[in-house]
């Protein structure tokens, strides 16, 4: 179920502060932040943001094609090492 259209898209509010402060200095610097489930807006366009994936911060250059997207999507929690050379449950 999406969200209403009543309601603006969820960003948090640390992050937009963070945001708008890098915005007025005119500088780029990494943005850090824990924040999963906020929606990418069009103001995030340009900017580096590290996203918390559990264990470390993983940084992630927002391009155009990211607004409408959650940040959570952008950084795999979880690492695929394939499987093991012996697994007999695969060959059944």
């Amino acid at each position: 179920m999406t969200r209403s259209l009543k309601k603006n898209p969820f960003v948090a509010n640390h992050l937009l502060r963070k945001i708008d402060k890098v915005n007025k200095k005119e500088e780029k610097e990494i943005i850090v932040t824990w924040s999963r489930a906020s929606t990418i807006i069009p103001t995030m366009i340009g900017h580096t943001i590290a996203i918390h994936n559990g264990k470390e911060h993983l940084p992630i250059y927002i391009t155009d094609g990211m607004v409408g997207h959650k940040l959570g999507e952008f950084s795999p929690t979880i690492n695929f090492r394939g499987h093991t050379k012996n697994d007999n449950r695969s060959s059944r």
